[in-house]
């Protein structure tokens, strides 16, 4: 067996290098995370985008996690604020539109989540928005040790139309 020794110019080395990685990837020019490298960025628990929502557009929802009534895949067309159409993608998505069409949420409708999971203190409540502003991805976990509180809404294919 051989024994590794480290000397004492070996710890400061690593500390020194490590900072200065740190301090690189703080700045911009560092290795970049899959949200950056994908188009959005990432946002802290309690930011919120500078995003306003438009009074009509269409995305993509897939809506995994949990036991909720909104699971599924679905394509959401908005117009005057408010779900004029939503299209299941998928054998849950589709039960959800026939079953309960009123649980399909605008964006700003996710957002608000968001924000009461924020307000009522959940374990997790985060999002990333693409560069426009418009939310890209939402995790919620109201209680870390509970099972099926959570909800992760991916968002995609957002277009914003014009009447």
């Amino acid at each position: 067996m051989t024994a590794v020794r480290r000397t004492p110019r070996f710890v400061p080395a690593v500390v020194l290098i490590g900072g200065v990685m740190s301090a690189t990837a703080a700045c911009g020019t560092g290795s970049s995370s899959s949200a950056e490298v994908s188009g959005t960025k990432p946002a802290s628990a309690h930011s919120t985008a500078a995003w306003e929502e438009p009074d009509s557009y269409t995305y993509t929802l897939q809506s995994t996690e949990g036991e909720r009534t909104l699971l599924g895949a679905f394509r959401v067309t908005v117009r005057d604020g408010k779900v004029a159409e939503a299209v299941g993608l998928d054998d849950s998505g589709r039960r959800v539109v026939r079953q309960a069409p009123a649980e399909v949420p605008t964006l700003r409708e996710l957002l608000g989540q968001l924000e009461q999971a924020r307000r009522d203190g959940a374990d997790t409540a985060e999002a990333e928005y693409a560069a426009d502003g418009h939310p890209v991805r939402i995790s919620l976990d109201w209680e870390k040790n509970a099972i099926d509180d959570e909800a992760l809404y991916v968002i995609t294919a957002y277009e914003p139309r014009t009447r």
